[in-house]
C-alpha cells in the first residue's frame, strides 16, 4: 500500500505549552473547526476531532515538547493509521512547530496538506497571538466543514 508523508512547520507568537494545548485539549480544539473534539490526554488513550472525522490514539505525550499520534480519517482504507509528529521547540517570541506525519493515503494527501495549514494552522495563529480567527479562516474552516459533510474531500 502506498503512502505519502506530509512535512510542515509553522510557528506561533505563545510559549510552546500554549501551542499543545491548543492541540490537546478538547474544548480548545473543538474550537479550532467549531466541530466537537473529545481527546484523551493519556498514552494510549484516544481522541476524535471534526465531529467523529477524525480518530485515533496517543502513542507519546511529551507537554510542550512533543505529541505522537495514531491518525485516521473516516475515508481512508479500513484500519489504516497514519503517524502524526508535532515536536514543539521555544524561539525567540513563541514556538515553532514542526509536524511531520506519516503514511497518508495518496487520494488524501493534497486535501490533508491544505487542511492542516487552513484548518489547524492558520487558526491556531491567530486564536494565539490575535484570541480570535478572521473573517478568510473563518470562511476556510466552514468550507472544510461543508466539504466533510457531502464527502466532496
Amino acid at each position: 500500500m502506498e503512502t505519502k508523508t506530509i512535512q510542515q512547520s509553522a510557528t506561533f507568537g505563545a510559549p510552546p505549552m500554549d501551542v499543545y494545548e491548543m492541540l490537546m485539549d478538547s474544548k480548545k480544539h473543538a474550537a479550532l473547526s467549531g466541530q466537537p473534539a473529545t481527546i484523551s490526554r493519556e498514552v494510549g488513550g484516544s481522541f476524535t476531532a471534526w465531529g467523529t472525522h477524525i480518530s485515533g490514539f496517543n502513542l507519546a505525550l511529551h507537554p510542550g515538547q512533543k505529541i505522537v499520534q495514531a491518525w485516521r480519517a473516516l475515508d481512508w482504507w479500513p484500519d489504516h493509521y497514519s503517524i502524526a509528529i508535532f515536536e514543539f521547540t521555544e524561539i525567540e517570541g513563541g514556538t515553532k512547530l514542526e509536524f511531520t506525519q506519516i503514511g497518508v493515503p495518496p487520494h488524501r494527501y493534497e486535501g490533508h496538506c491544505r487542511g492542516w495549514t487552513q484548518t489547524y494552522w492558520t487558526p491556531m495563529k491567530e486564536i494565539l497571538e490575535q484570541r480570535s480567527t478572521s473573517a478568510a479562516t473563518r470562511a476556510n474552516v466552514e468550507a472544510a466543514r461543508q466539504r466533510i459533510r457531502t464527502g466532496n474531500l
